[in-house]
């Protein structure tokens, strides 16, 4: 709840323009939106910890890390659909970027005070006085922490794969396909993908556990970019196959989030502490890696293959571009599946097992 005011108002001024030389807007541009990553994850952690405390159902976990990507989506598609025209209605652009960006902060503290009146952690238990875990016990404990570490891995894999795909496809549209004008409309239908697997998630749960449905919606993905990277040569079969790899990413982007609320609890089975907080920041950490490789690969692999701007590309460069969009994200999701099938022990009758034994070690006494 603290963090919302501040993060709506470094939201606005990351957006904001001053009349600074070249290098005053350089310097302007990194420490607001290093303030802003800053303040966002003090805000992101605390509310995706909320979810272990809220209920210990597997399958609720995985309804409610279902409706947390179903609304990322929704964010992400209002913003698109609504940003620019807020914009558009004002002469000056800079203006009109300030009162666009001003609106869905407003709204977005709304929301996160909505969300914090209305939710109800029930699993909460009182530590004794005596009592007191230090902090590098706490990350010493993360070694422990062997499905953590493994989702970790994993989401090194996935989330880079993910960011390199929406980074590239704008190039593959542009100098592959010759027809960026279609980048809406994947865009669009693409994230009607997404929602149809976030729908899916607690029913394939509640089927066939959280592993296996993990595992097969990297199958689907890869399955869905190798198949673009053979047939993808014109807009329609480009937008099917993409939008069949973006189902697929949805069973894994959902179930992170419940994946590791089990890890909280398999964390403090283990070692006997309880440290919600420290285990989603050492995740989110990794997944801000994984999104700073995934801005570092496609520049790279670009530069090193001859890529030259707003030009005909060579036939080298094109085929870079569709490795970059089709085989990186397949090969990762294939290494997600071996990491996943091998490594990934916390199954969903292990976990009912802790829990069961976390009750009968705290004597069931919550508040």
């Amino acid at each position: 709840m603290y963090a919302a005011i501040p993060l709506a108002l470094i939201t606005i001024v990351s957006f904001t323009n001053p009349d600074f030389s070249l290098t005053g807007k350089t310097v302007w541009a990194f420490v607001t939106y290093m303030a802003f990553g800053t303040i966002y994850s003090i805000s992101n952690i605390p509310y995706g910890s909320m979810v272990p405390a809220m209920t210990k159902d597997p399958v609720e976990r995985a309804e409610l890390a279902s409706f947390r990507q179903a609304g990322s989506n929704l964010g992400l598609l209002i913003t698109t659909v609504g940003f620019m025209p807020i914009v558009l209605l004002f002469n000056s652009a800079s203006t009109g970027y300030i009162v666009a960006v001003s609106v869905f902060a407003f709204l977005g503290v709304l929301l996160q005070i909505y969300a914090y009146v209305h939710v109800k952690e029930r699993y909460v238990y009182e530590k004794p006085k005596e009592t007191k875990v230090k902090l590098i016990d706490s990350y010493k404990g993360l070694l422990k922490n062997t499905p953590l570490l493994v989702l970790c891995l994993v989401n090194l894999f996935t989330f880079s794969a993910f960011n390199v795909k929406l980074a590239v496809q704008v190039y593959f549209c542009q100098y592959v396909l010759k027809n960026v004008s279609i980048v809406p409309y994947m865009g669009f239908f693409s994230i009607g993908c997404v929602f149809i697997g976030v729908a899916l998630v607690p029913f394939m749960v509640k089927k066939v556990g959280k592993k296996f449905t993990y595992i097969l919606g990297c199958g689907i993905w890869a399955v869905g970019d190798i198949s673009a990277y053979i047939f993808a040569d014109d807009a329609v079969i480009f937008i099917i196959l993409a939008c069949f790899a973006f189902f697929g990413s949805s069973f894994v982007n959902s179930l992170n989030w419940a994946l590791v609320s089990d890890a909280v609890e398999y964390g403090e089975w283990k070692t006997g502490n309880r440290t919600e907080g420290v285990v989603y920041s050492f995740f989110t950490f990794c997944r801000k890696l994984s999104q700073a490789i995934a801005g570092f690969v496609p520049g790279l692999v670009l530069g090193l293959v001859g890529y030259v701007p707003n030009a005909v590309q060579s036939p080298d460069v094109q085929q870079s571009i569709r490795g970059l969009m089709f085989i990186y994200p397949s090969t990762l999701a294939l290494a997600t599946i071996i990491v996943i099938a091998f490594f990934y022990k916390l199954s969903d009758d292990k976990y009912t097992r802790i829990i069961k034994e976390l009750s009968d070690r705290k004597g069931d006494v919550s508040v």
